[in-house]
C-alpha cells in the first residue's frame, strides 16, 4: 500500500496532514450534528490511516527521519487527546478514562526524555500500537454519537474507551518496568 504512493508524499507529509486536521476535527466535533459528526468520522478515519501509511512509506523507502520518529508518536498523542476533549466538552465521553489516558502520555513521554538522557533507549512496544489502535476505535464510535439506524455507538465507544484506558495503563506500566529494569 505504502509503495504505490507518489515519489512527493512523504511520511512526515502524512504524519503533518494528521496534526493539521486535528483543529478541524474539534470544530467538527462541536458541531455536533448528524452531518459533522459523519464528516469528522471520515477526516478521523484518513487522520488513522495516516498513521499506518507514514511509518510503512518511511520503512520502505528509507527515509526515517529523526524528526518522523519525533513528530510520528505525538501526532498520534494530539489526534486522540484533542479529539477525547472535545468529547469530553460536549459530553459524549467519559472524564475518567480520558484523563488516565492522558495522564499516562503525559507519563510516558516524560519517561522517555528522563531515560533519553541518561542514555536509556525505552523502545516503543508491541502493545502500544494496540493500544493506539483501541483509542482510534473508541473515539471513532464516540464521534458518531447519533444512534444511527439503532447502532448504540456511544455505548460501544464508551465500553472501547474503558477497554483502550486499561491497555493504555498497562502499556505505560510496561514502559516503566522496562525502564527500571535497564536502570
Amino acid at each position: 500500500m505504502a509503495a504505490s504512493l507518489p515519489k512527493w508524499i512523504t511520511p512526515n507529509q502524512l504524519t503533518l496532514l494528521r496534526i493539521s486536521v486535528i483543529p478541524v476535527l474539534m470544530f467538527l466535533i462541536y458541531a455536533g450534528d448528524g452531518v459533522s459528526n459523519w464528516v469528522a468520522l471520515g477526516i478521523f478515519s484518513v487522520a488513522c490511516v495516516t498513521d499506518i501509511l507514514d511509518g510503512e512509506l518511511a520503512r520502505f523507502r528509507g527515509e526515517v527521519s529523526r524528526i518522523g520518529k519525533l513528530l510520528d508518536p505525538l501526532a498520534d498523542k494530539m489526534l486522540v487527546s484533542a479529539c477525547l476533549v472535545m468529547l469530553v466538552y460536549v459530553g459524549v465521553a467519559s472524564v475518567v478514562p480520558t484523563i488516565l489516558i492522558l495522564l499516562r502520555e503525559y507519563a510516558v513521554s516524560g519517561l522517555r526524555q528522563v531515560a533519553s538522557s541518561e542514555g536509556i533507549i525505552v523502545s516503543a512496544m508491541r502493545g502500544a500500537k494496540y493500544k493506539t489502535f483501541l483509542q482510534y476505535l473508541a473515539v471513532g464510535f464516540l464521534i458518531v454519537r447519533h444512534e444511527s439506524f439503532t447502532f448504540p455507538s456511544v455505548e460501544i465507544g464508551e465500553i472501547m474507551l474503558w477497554i483502550a484506558t486499561v491497555w493504555t495503563l498497562w502499556t505505560g506500566l510496561s514502559y516503566f518496568l522496562d525502564y527500571f529494569r535497564q536502570n
